[in-house]
């Protein structure tokens, strides 16, 4: 980013690796279909098959259950449409790309904090019979990780399968596969500084169609010919990060500084999920009584990038479906701030100055 902008909106889409963007600039110019026999062909399997490797590598997981996919909400959908189950169990703080996979599917409430509420899921599997569930690994929006592998141990209990949306996790959390007790599991590349439109479903043993069909491509799960380039993008930036999951300590550092100057200018400020466990770089802030609109333009003006929720919704701002099954007076009223490890204190500075002054002029216009 140049000086005259200032970059934190890192769980929309990380900045590519300049490695990740090289492997795929090598990969359009040697070209080839990994489906054809000769040697461009089988040149370009390879190359597929070494990413598929290292994605497998950096969650802990055989290379062979990997399924590459257009990104994360194709991942998702496969995972849930493709399952034809008869019941399914959803959050009610997961991505849209899971909340309108299935009309009609049970919503499964979270606390104050935007915690599942465990004994609700084992009071709700109890009864109807087994269910597919899909409970993310962390919130987009508020950072606040979920009590994964408690979740895996009721969904299993009832003999159920579970689905679990890791695609802010990853890259940010060393989580591992089995760690999380998920039959089904969902990444995607441009959240850990790999390439957008790229992403991968992990597939366990469960028992999965294809939604896309015409061809044989990924354990005939996904047809249509490999995005190559996109793939190899993925594996070498699933590479670089696996081996340096210590510089989210800093960032974690520059994300508490961030609220404890935000909470000193204005002690009424609220940070989601502040007390519970969440991802190292995320920062969920409610300015009460300005519109989360009006935070995000003013803040662009002054040369600062944030969002206000999830990134996925056509560029509209509107209140924080997350936020209001939270219970949240202010869903209205957040931001969301997500920094990354080229981020900086300059780059909290300038977020705190802006952030400051919008509400000294909304203090003072109230006055």
């Amino acid at each position: 980013m140049t000086e005259a902008t200032c970059y934190l909106d890192w769980n929309a889409t990380a900045p590519i690796w300049p490695a990740a963007a090289e492997a795929m600039r090598g990969a359009l110019e040697a070209g080839g279909n990994p489906s054809s026999v000769h040697g461009r062909g089988r040149a370009a399997r390879r190359s597929v098959e070494r990413a598929r490797a290292q994605v497998a590598a950096l969650i802990g997981t055989a290379a062979d259950r990997i399924v590459f996919t257009s990104g994360g909400t194709e991942a998702n959908q496969l995972a849930l449409k493709g399952m034809s189950a008869r019941r399914v169990i959803v959050s009610a703080v997961e991505h849209d790309s899971v909340l309108a996979a299935i009309p009609g599917a049970e919503v499964l409430p979270v606390d104050g904090a935007g915690i599942v509420d465990l004994a609700r899921l084992g009071a709700m599997l109890a009864t109807g019979g087994p269910a597919l569930v899909s409970v993310m690994a962390a919130n987009n929006e508020t950072g606040v990780v979920q009590p994964f592998a408690a979740v895996a141990e009721i969904v299993h209990r009832h003999d159920g399968l579970f689905h679990c949306d890791a695609i802010q996790a990853v890259g940010k959390l060393p989580l591992k596969i089995s760690d999380c007790g998920a039959d089904l599991v969902s990444v995607s590349a441009h959240k850990l500084g790999g390439p957008p439109g790229i992403g991968a479903l992990v597939v366990g043993d469960a028992p999965l169609r294809a939604l896309q069909t015409g061809g044989g491509q990924e354990r005939g799960l996904r047809a249509g010919t490999e995005n190559v380039p996109g793939i190899v993008g993925f594996g070498v930036a699933a590479e670089i990060v696996a081996g340096r999951f210590g510089d989210w300590l800093a960032v974690s550092a520059l994300r508490d500084e961030l609220e404890r100057r935000i909470t000193e200018i204005a002690p009424e400020a609220t940070i989601y999920g502040r007390d519970v466990a969440r991802l190292p770089n995320t920062s969920c802030i409610a300015m009460p009584g300005v519109p989360s609109a009006t935070q995000v333009m003013a803040l662009d003006l002054a040369g600062v990038m944030v969002s206000a929720g999830s990134a996925c919704s056509s560029g509209k701002v509107r209140a924080s479906h997350v936020l209001t099954a939270m219970g949240a007076a202010d869903a209205g009223c957040a931001i969301r701030v997500s920094l990354g490890w080229t981020s900086t204190e300059a780059d909290i500075d300038r977020l705190v100055a802006a952030w400051g002054a919008l509400q000294a002029r909304t203090r003072a216009s109230a006055a």
